[in-house]
């Protein structure tokens, strides 16, 4: 008797399901990272400026941050539900989400990074003739990158698998490959999808890490310069030095 196909034997493993599919999940991919990059761009070009608004003092600081946490809280079906009228079933109503989940990350973090300038750099600066902007943009900025992109790798990951949610909507990239699947219980497409989207969240964090090191390379040379600690021996303490007498 001939072996059955795994697509009629519906296992989780499946070639078969590969070969005849691919196209349908190359689509699927490449959708899924088209959502998950656009929302983390408008993500962050939100969040810059929020953030700047906060530091300004607690005053700005209290609704930014208490808004931007209530907006985390609130669960996507309920997210998608509010966006509806304004953008109907559209990329852009899970856009939209998107972005008003990754607030609460970018625009802490980046308030961290500023936060973690040394004054004396600012104060240096400042000496030097450099203006609110050009601080900013010189000094500030640069030395708070390692926050700023620690919170950017964060968003990135997180909208990843937010971004199958979208497949409420019908766009959710590889959410709509799961969600079709799931009725029929087709084991070999939830469990490709579901790989895929690990896989996206992996490499994204990857190429984030590689940028943030391309763009501080200064701290790879303070963490190689770092003096190494002393060898531990048994001979016991140096001797004293002496000083010879004219």
């Amino acid at each position: 008797m001939a072996e059955q196909s795994c697509l009629v034997t519906n296992d989780w493993v499946c070639g078969e399901y590969l070969r005849s599919r691919s196209q349908e999940l190359a689509d699927a991919t490449v959708q899924h990272i088209g959502i998950t990059v656009v929302s983390v761009l408008i993500g962050l070009a939100v969040a810059f400026p929020l953030a700047l608004l906060a530091r300004r003092g607690p005053r700005f600081a209290g609704p930014v941050l208490g808004l931007t946490t209530v907006l985390y809280t609130v669960p996507s079906l309920a997210m998608f539900s509010l966006l509806l009228p304004l953008f109907g079933l559209s990329a852009a109503l899970v856009v939209t989400g998107l972005v008003l989940y990754s607030l609460t990350i970018l625009v802490r973090n980046i308030l961290a990074g500023l936060a973690a300038v040394p004054q004396e750099a600012k104060d240096a600066a400042r000496g030097m003739g450099y203006g609110p902007g050009r601080l900013l943009w010189e000094v500030e900025l640069p030395l708070a990158l390692p926050a700023v992109m620690a919170g950017l790798r964060m968003a990135t990951v997180s909208t990843v698998a937010l971004t199958t949610v979208g497949s409420l909507v019908g766009k959710g990239g590889l959410g709509n490959l799961i969600e079709d699947a799931l009725p029929s219980f087709f084991k070999a497409q939830v469990l490709a999808a579901s790989i895929l989207c690990v896989v996206l969240a992996v490499v994204a964090d990857l190429l984030l890490l590689g940028l943030q090191r391309l763009l501080t390379p200064w701290t790879r040379i303070s963490g190689a310069a770092a003096p190494a600690a002393p060898a531990k021996t048994d001979a016991g303490p140096p001797a004293p030095a002496t000083v010879k007498a004219g």
